[in-house]
């Protein structure tokens, strides 16, 4: 099962056994504080009736003339239309009866009478006549709502217990109350279980978009690309931070060892011939093959120095976050300049540069690392140059960028190669030689492109490769 319908179904479930638990709480608790409320206000009357009916009674039962029964007969017989909170009340379902001393009913106002009735075993009568508080309730049939509270209150009259009210009233009279109060508690657990329902909703999608946005991130850098950890709150964004300095850490590594292995490779070939060089040179030689054999350790001592040269710089200016001060440069004097510095070497080799594009623009750049750059591209393209031909230099602009282009044509790269041009180490064999080149040239160019914000393109020419310095104007 997927975490999101997991996560869901166990919100879901806590949710639903909470809302279920609670409104089985509140519903038991309806009834019987209905009951408690009502049975408090049954007492307070009986009391009040109670003091009341004192005067009307003495130790032989009531009195001539009592007025107490007329006013219990017209109590029932009178009609009521309340409305009581939405709900009408068109009865008054109160019965009243006075006992004396022994429990004999002296007055009633239900229908049938009870008037001359022994009531003395009945627990409200009993328990009142024996100083006791005096409550009970009957149910006349199976149903609940058929059940009937009595309590009773003692009439005192000086110091002596003269009888006792009882005050009656059936739970069915208040029961449309309470069937409204469950149904207004079944609702409101029903908005509350779909209001949860809602905002698990709301959290597991908010859960499952969190963690799909970490695993594809951790899916992008395992496929190698350097991407920003995405940006959660709380212990998710610690997660994707702690899962992004592992990525770098893991990168580093890798990269480190990669670094390894490749400088060990290119550093084989100019150490054996420097070896072999060496050993050579122990030996009794004719002095032209002396000559040679030193003349190949200077140039492969040199080879060793420019790799070293460049290893270094690449690092640095991959360890390099910002640029140094900026100069606002005009592209085209400064790429002369720039020319003018390779003129000897561009000599020797036979090689004439050609523009085929000046467009007037100047680039804000850090002038030490753009020479670094172009230096390396030009060099670059005068080792792969065949002897006698033409290098085409162009600066073209648009509206926000500034390129400056380069092309030689020698034999150009395979276009499997492509994707790998700009890495360290990575070269292809010079012309008319199986030495190929070093390749930090290539990356270092790149790391200043990236560093001014801009980029490296390559392009077959055919002949030749076209590399493009492209940066912001």
């Amino acid at each position: 099962m997927r975490l999101g319908l997991r996560v869901f179904f166990g919100f879901f479930l806590i949710a639903g056994l909470s809302a279920v638990l609670l409104l089985k709480v509140f519903l038991a608790e309806v009834k019987p504080s209905v009951r408690e409320v009502m049975e408090d206000l049954m007492v307070e009357a009986a009391y009040l009736l109670a003091e009341t009916a004192a005067d009307e009674l003495d130790a032989d039962g009531l009195k001539p003339g009592s007025r107490l029964g007329a006013q219990l007969q017209r109590y029932a017989k009178r009609e009521v239309n309340v409305p009581i909170w939405g709900l009408r009340k068109e009865s008054l379902d109160l019965r009243l009866y006075v006992t004396d001393a022994r429990g004999r009913v002296l007055l009633d106002s239900g229908q049938p009478s009870a008037v001359g009735q022994d009531y003395s075993q009945w627990r409200d009568v009993a328990l009142t006549l024996r100083g006791d508080y005096g409550a009970r309730s009957t149910r006349y049939a199976d149903d609940d709502r058929s059940t009937i509270l009595v309590v009773a209150a003692p009439i005192i009259k000086d110091g002596r217990t003269l009888g006792v009210v009882s005050v009656a009233k059936p739970v069915a009279s208040v029961q449309r109350f309470i069937d409204r109060a469950e149904r207004r508690l079944y609702w409101a657990g029903a908005a509350l279980l779909a209001a949860s329902l809602v905002v698990g909703v709301a959290v597991t999608l908010w859960l499952v978009a969190s963690v799909r946005r970490l695993r594809r991130y951790a899916q992008q850098a395992q496929a190698g690309h350097a991407i920003a950890p995405p940006d959660m709150p709380g212990e998710l964004g610690d997660l994707a931070l702690a899962m992004d300095d592992m990525r770098r850490r893991l990168e580093g590594r890798e990269q480190l060892e990669h670094d390894v292995r490749a400088l060990t490779h290119e550093l084989k070939s100019p150490l054996a011939a420097l070896r072999a060089s060496g050993e050579l040179l122990q030996d009794e030689l004719p002095a032209a093959d002396r000559q040679r054999f030193a003349a190949q350790v200077l140039d492969q001592t040199a080879r060793l120095q420019t790799l070293v040269e460049r290893v270094l710089g690449l690092s640095q200016l991959e360890a390099q976050i910002g640029l140094g001060e900026r100069q606002r440069l005009a592209l085209v004097g400064w790429a002369e300049a720039q020319l003018e510095r390779q003129a000897s070497r561009l000599a020797q080799k036979g090689l004439s540069v050609v523009w085929t594009a000046r467009d007037d623009v100047a680039v804000a750049a850090d002038a030490a690392l753009l020479e670094l750059a172009f230096g390396n591209l030009l060099v670059n393209a005068i080792d792969f140059a065949p002897a006698g031909s033409t290098l085409e230099l162009a600066v073209s602009a648009s509206p926000t960028t500034a390129r400056l282009t380069l092309r030689d044509h020698g034999p150009g790269v395979p276009a499997a190669a492509f994707a790998q041009l700009g890495k360290r180490f990575f070269s292809t064999a010079r012309p008319g030689s199986l030495v190929k080149g070093s390749g930090p040239g290539l990356a270092i160019a790149r790391r200043v492109a990236e560093l001014h914000g801009g980029r490296l393109a390559f392009e077959a020419a055919q002949p030749g490769l076209r590399v493009g310095l492209i940066l912001p104007r």
